[in-house]
């Protein structure tokens, strides 16, 4: 059964170092995905055809992994924001890995991203809580207070 950890990062230049640890770690390139909202997008402004299916395909794959829509839409806010999503995929030690790595490099909390519709969350905390429990949900599971996800799918 595959894993997947999921950090979304409001400072993208720390990507750098999130995939360079992952690598120190075992995983091979093939295995991380680095998403961020593409630059050279044909069309222009937030609603062009382009940009909506880049924004729906990357729901629908959240979604699949295990993502609750509201989540979902959070990392797609946070995409279009400038944030850069990293997807590490592997067994169940390589995933945990892959957390931890992601949790050190200040990975974004989603129910933050919920709560706060104008802005990532600081990474040094906001004092925000979260509006429910989500520290368990089916297809998803995480200690509260870590910002990385892993699914299981």
């Amino acid at each position: 059964m595959s894993k997947t950890a999921v950090g979304l990062f409001e400072n993208p230049g720390s990507v750098d170092g999130v995939v360079r640890d992952l690598e120190g770690r075992g995983f091979p390139r093939k295995d991380v995905r680095v998403i961020g909202e593409p630059r050279e997008m044909p069309g222009s402004g937030p609603m062009s055809i382009p940009r909506t299916d880049f924004e729906v395909d990357l729901t629908r794959e959240l979604k699949t992994m295990g993502a609750v829509e509201a989540d979902a839409k959070a990392y797609v806010d946070g995409v279009r924001r400038g944030g850069v999503i990293v997807f590490a995929t592997g067994s169940d030690e390589k995933a945990d890995d892959a957390v931890e790595i992601m949790n050190r490099y200040r990975a974004a909390e989603v129910e933050e991203l919920n709560v706060a519709e104008t802005s990532l969350p600081s990474t040094v905390g906001d004092g925000l809580t979260p509006n429910r429990d989500s520290s368990v949900q089916i297809g998803r599971f995480r200690s509260p207070g870590d910002g990385a996800r892993l699914f299981v799918w």
